[in-house]
């Protein structure tokens, strides 16, 4: 029997065809996915345009993503011009530029909201969208404060929606392999793994009152945070230092990949008790107001234990590489990173040298390749039902509690005791950092 799908795709094709007075063999490429794959055709917007938007370029072009990029959203007209520039490049079709991501989601035509705005508009926006029947590709960190990791679960479980982070290395096709191999006991019994991060981040200016940049809505760009008044620097990317209204600090910029690899190698979930060593130590009176230097170790049930390694602005690769994961066993060892793994005996000996052929970004600003275009391929398939999730938000969510654990311990100044079934703290001084205040009528409603 002919499916819906072929009959359509048929349909249309014979009409194309005598309309057009040309044989569809003779469109373009572009013009004919776009004919063939109507029936099965996601609807996406783009909002946060900034420097994360381009690793997105390449799977909202490609065939098997079958996408139309129907809005790019920014608080900042020139972002949105730009990136309109660039992904043309990529698409066949024109997307309405919009500043107010709440006008994007009011659209039903709207299937996906991929959510690459700044840290304090993740879980608000994402939740936004699956209210308004938005599937949401969120990017890390998915959440600003343990408070939104839990709504962010709850929200997805509640609106029945697709939900997915952009931990990426979760579909690269050498850590799914060497993962599977250490679960299957290739290192003997995995008890410990050290995730790193090395950057060489210069100075960052002081914050002085300046009026905002042309072009850019502040009051939305401000959005669920605490409002304030605008001082120079801060929406472009320094916001990620300038006090934690805004950012998650290098945990939640950075060590979310590396920690979610720790995890998932060893097989584990919450920890027992986690606390850090950090400080700034780089640029003493500069306008960076976060650590910059910081050692976290999270203690799981069974001795297992995981730490990060972050120095974000000394460039010392102390494992050899700018970022990676390394992983102890009882008979072995494996690191990893973004495009290879080594894998080693007891005495050090390497066993297996396997170098990929993905070409994904380490410590280049927005990153990108094709692990990133392989995760959302796999994000966008299983909303078709044709995949399921690599990184589904109950999952990812575990793996960010270390990023927030990381947080609370340098803010408090001290380690505390974590419940490893629900992931609660059990200190009073710690748990009042368990979310955050919000501008008057942003806080998240479920």
């Amino acid at each position: 029997m002919t499916t819906r799908r072929d009959f359509i795709t048929k349909t249309v094709l014979s009409s194309a065809g005598l309309m057009l007075g040309k044989s569809v063999m003779s469109m373009s490429a572009r013009s004919y996915n776009r004919i063939i794959g109507a029936n099965d055709r996601i609807h996406v917007a783009l909002a946060g345009l900034g420097r994360r938007v381009g690793a997105y370029y390449d799977p909202m072009g490609k065939k098997e993503a079958n996408v139309e990029v129907v809005y790019l959203c920014d608080v900042m007209k020139s972002q949105r011009e730009r990136c309109l520039k660039e992904i043309s490049k990529h698409i066949s079709n024109t997307p309405t530029l919009e500043n107010d991501i709440r006008k994007v989601l009011a659209d039903k035509n709207v299937d996906v909201l991929v959510n690459a705005t700044p840290d304090h508009w993740h879980t608000p926006g994402s939740i936004l969208a699956m209210q308004a029947g938005k599937n949401v590709y969120v990017e890390k960190p998915c959440s600003h404060d343990m408070q939104e990791n839990e709504w962010l679960v709850q929200a997805a479980k509640k609106y029945k929606k697709i939900v997915q982070m952009g931990n990426q290395q979760r579909s690269s096709a050498h850590t799914i392999d060497i993962i599977d191999q250490i679960h299957k006991g290739v290192i003997g019994t995995a008890y410990k793994a050290v995730a790193f991060y090395s950057n060489a981040r210069g100075e960052v200016p002081k914050q002085k009152a300046a009026q905002p940049p042309a072009g850019l809505d502040w009051e939305l760009w401000q959005g669920p945070a605490v409002r304030r008044d605008y001082t120079d620097n801060t929406w472009d990317y320094n916001w990620h230092w300038y006090g934690w209204n805004y950012g998650t600090a290098e945990a939640g910029n950075n060590a979310t990949h590396e920690l979610d690899v720790a995890r998932w190698a060893l097989g584990v979930d919450y920890p027992e008790f986690a606390e850090v060593e950090g400080a700034k130590r780089h640029f003493l009176n500069d306008g960076w107001e976060m650590y910059d230097t910081i050692l976290s170790t999270f203690r799981f049930p069974d001795n297992k234990i995981i730490q990060w390694d972050g120095k974000s602005r000394n460039g010392y690769n102390t494992y050899g590489s700018d970022r990676g994961t390394i992983i102890f066993g009882s008979e072995g060892t494996v690191y990893v990173d973004r495009n290879k793994y080594r894998l080693m005996d007891r005495s050090g000996k390497l066993i297996k040298n396997f170098d990929s052929n993905s070409h994904e970004a380490g410590n280049t600003l927005g990153g990108g390749g094709d692990t990133t275009t392989g995760h959302m391929i796999n994000f966008l398939n299983t909303i078709r039902g044709k995949d399921s999730l690599h990184a589904p938000i109950a999952d990812a969510s575990i793996s960010m509690a270390m990023v927030h654990y990381t947080n609370m311990a340098f803010r408090t100044n001290k380690g505390f005791a974590v419940d490893p079934t629900t992931g609660h703290v059990k200190d009073p001084e710690v748990q009042k950092l368990w979310g955050r205040q919000y501008a008057s009528g942003w806080q998240p409603k479920l």
